[in-house]
């Protein structure tokens, strides 16, 4: 379980084993996962309601998306939360994502965070805010999100 955590803060220097390039790519590697399960947080907490049901889809997320392990999943929930609770804006996590992400990753991306917000069926003015902020610094068009909106609804079987 601390096995994760320990790869995040190792210094540099005590992983001798990894070249140069090796511990820069597992370092870039942990900022996405930080920044991407940041970004999923930030949009449960947007309705000030941050739900059970909203906390496992997160976590099925990064599971899935980061092939992670449980274990691994709740201390990245655990390092993201404190990274939000840190943070002065969404830039700070999109910024690392919009330089690291294709197109289409950035739009799975959306339509993932569509799915966080209706896991309650209903959707938010702070939500719609947020996710047109996030998708805006992410270079993603307003139709693009809108089409993203509208497939998600589909496939969750809402109006």
């Amino acid at each position: 379980m601390f096995d994760y955590l320990k790869k995040i803060f190792t210094p540099v220097e005590a992983t001798e084993s990894f070249s140069d390039s090796a511990r820069a790519k597992r370092s870039e590697k942990n900022k996405i996962q930080i920044a991407a399960c940041a970004l999923f947080i930030e949009m449960a907490q947007a309705d000030g309601e941050f739900s059970n049901n909203e906390r496992k889809f997160i976590i099925a997320e990064m599971e899935k998306t980061f092939g992670l392990d449980f274990d691994c999943t709740n201390e990245l929930m655990k390092l993201a939360e404190r990274k939000v609770k840190d943070s002065i804006s969404v830039y700070e996590f999109t910024q690392l994502i919009n330089s690291t992400f294709s197109q289409e990753q950035k739009i799975e991306l959306i339509e993932s965070l569509w799915r966080l917000i209706y896991q309650d069926k209903k959707l938010d003015a702070y939500e719609d805010q947020l996710i047109k902020r996030i998708a805006g610094t992410l270079n993603v068009e307003h139709k693009q999100i809108i089409n993203a909106k509208l497939c998600v609804k589909e496939q969750m079987g809402l109006k």
